[in-house]
């Protein structure tokens, strides 16, 4: 990682300091900086200079490592009255606030009343996607 800059926000949390320290260290010239712009930007041997060792690898962003699977799905029903309509955007949304596996599952509904045309977009986990489309299809039947 040579020709690596750091920030003084980053050198102060690798070295657990305030900012302000750094900053003073900095306008002191125990810890060479250039500045860039209105910021100093201190180079990896300067650090190492100011340390006397190699500094620290800055931490590593840790990886989410929880499998998550979502879905999302449009659902278009024609010929749909607006009272059925009503009934169905409410029947999803019931859905979305108590999804059977914990995932979020968003729905939005989208009616056009001069073609009498429904669209359902639905985003969420598979448990909940699922549900709602079971759902929207039984209902659908009887409509």
């Amino acid at each position: 990682m040579a020709g690596r800059f750091y920030s003084v926000d980053e050198v102060a949390e690798l070295l657990g300091l305030h900012v302000k320290t750094v900053r003073n260290h900095v306008r002191e010239g125990r810890l060479k900086a250039v500045r860039a712009g209105r910021r100093y930007r201190i180079s990896r041997e300067a650090l190492a200079e100011f340390l006397g060792h190699p500094p620290p690898e800055p931490a590593r962003e840790t990886v989410r490592r929880s499998r998550r699977t979502g879905v999302t799905s449009v659902v278009e029903i024609e010929a749909i009255s607006p009272a059925a309509m009503s009934r169905l955007s409410s029947l999803l949304t019931a859905v979305r606030k108590a999804p059977p596996d914990g995932e979020p599952l968003h729905v939005q509904v989208v009616y056009d009343e001069e073609r009498a045309e429904m669209k359902i977009i639905l985003t969420g986990g598979l448990e909940a996607t699922a549900e709602a489309l079971r759902l929207t299809a039984a209902l659908a039947r009887e409509l």
